[in-house]
């Protein structure tokens, strides 16, 4: 007579690339919400994510701009339209457990060389580039701390347990250059022009901050979905 066993089935396990700027509020509403719906789906389903670069002011000068005036600018919006806008985002961001303090954040600043430093952090271990990320969106919009500061950049990497020394060695140089902007490269020649846009298993696509909610019945979608199955969200 064969036996009853408890089988826990394998989980599903998904590969998970979340292009983002780490000066975009949406981006950190899309993560806080994103890690909602995943704590919603596990242990059934696991996913790996990789954080990969987009630029949202590329040709931001190294002094930076004032943020207010950059948003007037970039968007043709006036003040109080962009106050209102940072209001709601500061809701979404409550929702998801995420603090904006924008009125900490003065200045956007050129974050090229934190994308770097993540493109360095993946390649030593995922996780970690992870918790940089994150330690990157606090930084900025609720401290209101400037994520060119290279002393900023190599105190965040060891909070996130990486080499304090290597990350000083490759913000002196150029070190990641060339492959930060092949990836940056490769997302917009595919047709990502916004962030966050999220990726799963290289052939679904989720764009913008979407509550948990979305992310969490796309993800069990997915995680079912015939192998060219394309879920939009």
């Amino acid at each position: 007579m064969r036996g009853m066993s408890n089988h826990n089935p394998t989980p599903h396990q998904l590969r998970i690339d979340f292009v983002s700027d780490v000066s975009c509020p949406w981006c950190a509403v899309g993560l806080g919400a994103l890690e909602q719906a995943l704590e919603r789906v596990s242990p059934e389903i696991q996913a790996e994510l990789h954080f990969q670069p987009f630029e949202l002011n590329p040709d931001m000068p190294r002094e930076g701009q004032d943020s207010v005036e950059h948003l007037v600018e970039k968007y043709g919006i006036d003040e109080a339209q962009v106050r209102a806008n940072g209001e709601r985002i500061r809701e979404r961001g409550a929702q998801v457990g995420f603090d904006f303090s924008l009125d900490r954040r003065k200045r956007v600043w050129n974050t090229f060389d934190a994308h770097r430093l993540l493109h360095w952090a993946e390649l030593e271990d995922v996780a970690r580039q992870r918790q940089l990320k994150k330690a990157l969106f606090k930084a900025y919009f609720t401290d209101g701390q400037n994520p060119s500061d290279p002393e900023l950049l190599v105190r965040l990497a060891g909070e996130a347990g990486l080499d304090t020394a290597r990350a000083r060695e490759i913000l002196a140089s150029d070190a990641y250059a060339a492959e930060t902007r092949a990836r940056e490269r490769m997302y917009t020649g595919a047709g990502i022009h916004s962030v966050p846009a999220i990726i799963i298993d290289n052939k679904h696509l989720i764009s913008g901050g979407q509550p948990a909610e979305i992310f969490e019945r796309a993800l069990r979608q997915i995680a079912g979905a015939a192998p060219q199955q394309t879920a939009e969200a």
